[in-house]
Parts: C-alpha cells; sequence; structure tokens
C-alpha cells in the first residue's frame, strides 16, 4: 500500500554555473567518465560548500562555533513552517513586524522557512543576486527569542547582500540557530500548516556549512 504522505523536495538542483553568493566562484559539475566510454559515469565537482541549497553551521561566522559535522542528527530533523513573506518585505529588508505578523498560532515550530520568492527567479541576474531581502539583527533577534533550531529562506543569505557585517549571522549562529539557505519550492508548502522537516547536509569535517537536500514531510 503506497504511502499517503506527501514529501515535497525544497532543494535547488545543482548545476554548472548557477547563481551563487556573488564573491563566490561558479561551480562546475562536471563528467569524467560516461557509460559509453569507461563503463561507468562519474562527475567531478568544484564549488564552495555555500553552493545552491546549504546548511551554515555557527563555525561559519564564529570561531569556537559549532562545525557542520558536529550538528546533532536530532537538531537536522523538526517540525516546521512556512511564513509568506512575498508581500511584506521592504526594498531588501524583512521588517520584524512582518515576522510578528505571520508567525503561527499553537506551539512553537523547531524550524521556520521563510518565502520571500526569490527562489522563483533564481537566475544569474544583478536583482537575485544583490537585491534579496533578508533579515536585519531587530527581526534575527526575535527569532532567535522564539528559542528556533534553525532558520530557513529561499533568498542566497539571511542577512540583505547590502549588509555587509553579516548581522543577522551572527545573531543567530551566535545563540546555536543553524541556518538553511538558498532553499527552493517553498510554494508547495501552505502557510500555517506544520511539516517534519529532514535537513541533511554533507558531513564535512570541521565544515563551515555544507550543501544539502532538503525534504519536508505532510
Amino acid at each position: 500500500m503506497s504511502d499517503p504522505r506527501r514529501i515535497h523536495d525544497l532543494s535547488a538542483r545543482l548545476e554548472t554555473h548557477m547563481p551563487v553568493w556573488a564573491s563566490a566562484p561558479l561551480p562546475v559539475f562536471e563528467p569524467v567518465g560516461v557509460v559509453a566510454r569507461d563503463g561507468f559515469s562519474i562527475e567531478q565537482i568544484r564549488c564552495t560548500s555555500h553552493t545552491g541549497t546549504h546548511v551554515d553551521a555557527p563555525y561559519h561566522f564564529l570561531e569556537d562555533g559549532l562545525t557542520v559535522d558536529a550538528i546533532p542528527p536530532e537538531r537536522l530533523v523538526g517540525s516546521a513552517v512556512m511564513m509568506d513573506l512575498r508581500d511584506e518585505a521592504r526594498g531588501d529588508r524583512i521588517p520584524v513586524q512582518a515576522l510578528a505578523r505571520h508567525w503561527p498560532s499553537g506551539p512553537s515550530p523547531e524550524i521556520v522557512l521563510l518565502r520571500t520568492g526569490w527562489s522563483e527567479i533564481r537566475a544569474p541576474t544583478r536583482k537575485y543576486l544583490y537585491e534579496f531581502p533578508g533579515l536585519d539583527p531587530e527581526g534575527a533577534t526575535w527569532l532567535a527569542d522564539k528559542r528556533v533550531r534553525a532558520v530557513g529562506t529561499d533568498a542566497l543569505g539571511i542577512d540583505p547582500y547590502s549588509n555587509p557585517t553579516f548581522e543577522a549571522h551572527k545573531v543567530l549562529l551566535g545563540k546555536g540557530i543553524y541556518l538553511i539557505e538558498a532553499l527552493a519550492n517553498l510554494s508547495a508548502l501552505k502557510e500555517g500548516q506544520r511539516y517534519t522537516l529532514f535537513v541533511g547536509p554533507l558531513k564535512i569535517a570541521g565544515g563551515s556549512g555544507a550543501m544539502a537536500r532538503v525534504l519536508a514531510l505532510e
């Protein structure tokens, strides 16, 4: 009997020269073995660990912070809600008042996913790379006070590109809250509905973060 539950893949497809953080090298996913020639297929990958949908571990900005391989597995699975903030962003900022308006009723979720609509315009354009909305320190502190274990966004970063000091990163990571950035397919989720989220970053020893497959189970 088939499982009636639905599973939503919230991960971006990894491909050569896909848009990444503006100062990062373009990724390359190159076939170096093909069945017709070699009897097997295999690829060579050249990219940073923060390519596509990925997890930021506290070590990303904190010298003594937890590395991605040390995040306990029980923190990588949890109850999650999506907050649809597409109409609430003011320029490149998500106001803290918008977070309060969209916060779900009932028990606090363990993971919150911020839908800005940015994954829906994923392309190597100036708008996508530089103008995405993010949290200011007040919004990051507001979420940290909710004692969530992770915050995700479909934008390239939790801070807007215009904030070179990465204050939202430092507030959240400083509280041990890991980040999930460049999510995809948040349009498949319903605001206010509870999901079980599975976050699977690569287990890179001493890593500041890692590419991740992220699945939401209804």
